[in-house]
């Protein structure tokens, strides 16, 4: 099927204001554009070379999510560029985000990144480790959460749902709190071979990459 088909099919899917991101990664600008044209405008990047690589290659519309690992010595060169980090999982990150974009006098929009699933594997914060991350946050200036993401092992649609129903727990705990810098407007929980699971349990924002464009080519880029 072709792009915009299978963008249709998504779409009907979603509850109302539910945000699909299209993962755009390894994607050529052509791909790209033929969903910018169906009316997408949220598009997700894992590494910060091949969003900078693509974001000049269209207008500001355009709403640009980082949502692979970011390495502190990267944040300088995403500043002003994305509309959304999906992968902050530690203080460290967290203070050389603050400190780049303080330096830039802009608010960099974040979601914190748990590793739900405790895989060595992926990046992501432990849930016992969120305090601490929580309560740095809160001294921030230049920083505001906006919620969650998470990435869950591979399994089952009923193993992806007890991951993805824990991670709301958590969102929903944090959403009952009352913080300054903090606020729980999106969760975002699910990709292209478990999306339904986490839509099932209250996911807001998915991301999908090769359920939009077909198989990735590595060779692409």
């Amino acid at each position: 099927m072709s792009i915009t088909e299978n963008i249709t099919i998504v779409n009907s899917e979603l509850p109302k204001d539910a945000i699909l991101i299209a993962v755009s990664k390894t994607r050529s600008i052509a791909e790209i554009q033929e969903a910018v044209d169906y009316g997408i405008r949220d598009f997700g990047e894992n590494k910060v070379q091949e969003l900078l690589d693509k974001v000049d290659s269209f207008d500001s519309s355009m709403r640009w999510h980082l949502i692979g690992h970011l390495q502190t010595n990267k944040v300088k060169y995403i500043v002003g560029k994305v509309y959304l980090i999906q992968s902050l999982d530690s203080v460290k990150l967290l203070n050389e985000i603050e400190k780049r974009y303080a330096a830039n006098n802009l608010v960099a929009n974040v979601l914190i990144q748990i590793n739900i699933g405790r895989e060595e594997s992926k990046t992501g914060i432990y849930e016992e480790d969120l305090p601490e991350l929580l309560e740095s946050i809160e001294q921030c200036n230049n920083v505001k959460v906006s919620g969650l993401m998470t990435v869950i092992p591979k399994g089952t649609f009923e193993e992806n749902c007890i991951y993805y129903k824990k991670t709301k727990e958590i969102w929903e705990i944090l959403k009952k709190r009352s913080y300054t810098n903090i606020s729980m407007k999106y969760l975002s929980m699910g990709m292209t071979h478990d999306y339904k699971a986490a839509l099932s349990e209250g996911s807001n924002m998915i991301r999908i990459g090769e359920g939009i464009f077909g198989k990735r080519n590595y060779n692409n880029n």
